[in-house]
């Protein structure tokens, strides 16, 4: 029976709301501190004039942070001696909701501390991590856009910097603005892709900019340097919050099922590099791909679930288009397959080896119907489908509940 994919499986954004722990206010800075008023409201007896009283102190407070605010900014700049200090405090600031949504209103402070972070000044490190802190409030997109060039530089060896753009472009919508903001061409990505020791956080910004149309367009530019550099991070041992982008921006560029020859072809080459996290070092049969057979004894699959999930969400897209189907089958990948599903304790990952297994080893789709991408499903059975999606999801809590897990 072919099986067809729901449209409720679609590119999912990464959780990435990058947050540094701030530092303790430093000396001299308690006027980042909201005060409490609850002691003035304490033992009064005009409870209106009080409350009135509470307001103007606020708005005092305010009016007075505002203005420490444009003081502070004042002195960010990398050639004054009071910047480090002036960056510290900025990060202060930033640890709070109400200090971030200040700084965020404030598109000079933004750009002084841009201009700081890009600099080699010694309070740099202080000013790129208030950045990602703001970055994390929607206002801070527009000001920020501006000053992403001034950035780039940092990504190949700055977990921060790519905290930054991966704060930006949460939404699809922004991704689409920060891919613009990173100009033509692809060289900053591929160069934080090609470091000796890639940034973990540059997952992130990676699975995140492949929300948008534009971001996987230029994740899959047909040089493919840097789809292949991505290709070579999904065995990355290093970092599992690596791992875990770079796979969610694969699985989300497969979407495009336009991409499947190329992606499936010589040039790339991707699904024995897919297939290899999956397998064991016991598979050497010579029905499985040749990248798989007589794997050294020290070959472990993925030890992440969420990543051995995805991975094969990414190989069920693959496998949506006709071609991908036979490419998958020629190359022995429901064979590799059989093994990871009779071994696998995740429920959810064995759910979706199994509906792979399914698509390879089921009848061929009816003329018409050989893009399983582009089949239409009726409304009702599309509701349908996503109520068992949430009853199976539910039955999965359920059982992990009961075990511990």
């Amino acid at each position: 029976m072919p099986f067809t994919l729901s449209s409720s499986f679609f590119p999912n954004k990464t959780s990435s709301y990058w947050l540094i722990r701030s530092h303790p206010c430093i000396a001299g800075s308690d006027w980042l501190t909201r005060p409490s008023i609850s002691a003035s409201l304490r033992n009064t007896t005009m409870a209106a004039e009080t409350k009135n009283s509470a307001m103007m102190e606020e708005a005092n407070h305010e009016a007075a942070a505002v203005m420490a605010l444009s003081e502070l900014t004042a002195l960010l700049s990398p050639s004054s001696p009071a910047a480090p200090a002036a960056a510290e405090a900025a990060l202060s600031l930033s640890g709070s909701p109400s200090g971030r949504a200040l700084l965020a209103a404030h598109p000079e402070a933004l750009s002084a501390l841009a201009a700081m972070a890009a600099s080699a000044s010694s309070g740099a490190h202080s000013a790129l991590a208030a950045l990602v802190n703001a970055s994390s409030e929607p206002s801070a997109l527009e000001p920020l856009l501006s000053a992403i060039p001034s950035l780039l530089h940092l990504l190949p060896s700055s977990g921060a910097a790519c905290g930054v753009l991966a704060n930006l472009s949460r939404d699809p919508g922004a991704a689409a603005r920060v891919v613009e903001a990173l100009g033509p061409g692809t060289d900053p990505l591929l160069r934080a892709l090609s470091s000796a020791r890639p940034p973990a956080e540059l997952g992130a910004l990676l699975c995140n900019l492949s929300q948008a149309p534009e971001g996987r367009r230029a994740l899959l530019e047909r040089s493919g340097g840097v789809v292949r550099r991505m290709l070579a991070l999904v065995r990355w041992k290093e970092s599992a919050e690596l791992r875990r982008g770079v796979v969610g921006a694969l699985r989300n560029c497969c979407f495009d099922h336009r991409e499947h020859e190329w992606l499936l072809g010589p040039e790339v080459e991707a699904m024995p590099t897919l297939l290899l996290p999956l397998v064991g070092h016991r598979h050497h049969e010579q029905e499985v791909p040749v990248d798989l057979q007589f794997l050294p004894p020290e070959h472990q699959r993925e030890e992440e679930p969420e990543i051995r999930k995805m991975l094969l969400e990414t190989l069920l897209l693959l496998t949506a288009t006709e071609g991908g189907r036979s490419r998958a089958r020629s190359r022995g990948t429901s064979e590799a397959l059989r093994d990871l599903h009779g071994r696998e304790r995740d429920a959810r990952v064995a759910d979706a080896c199994r509906k792979v297994i399914q698509v390879l080893i089921g009848d061929e789709p009816e003329a018409g119907m050989e893009n399983l991408l582009e089949v239409t499903i009726p409304e009702e059975v599309e509701q349908r489908l996503r109520d068992l999606d949430r009853e199976q999801e539910r039955e999965w809590e359920r059982e992990g509940t009961e075990t511990g897990q």
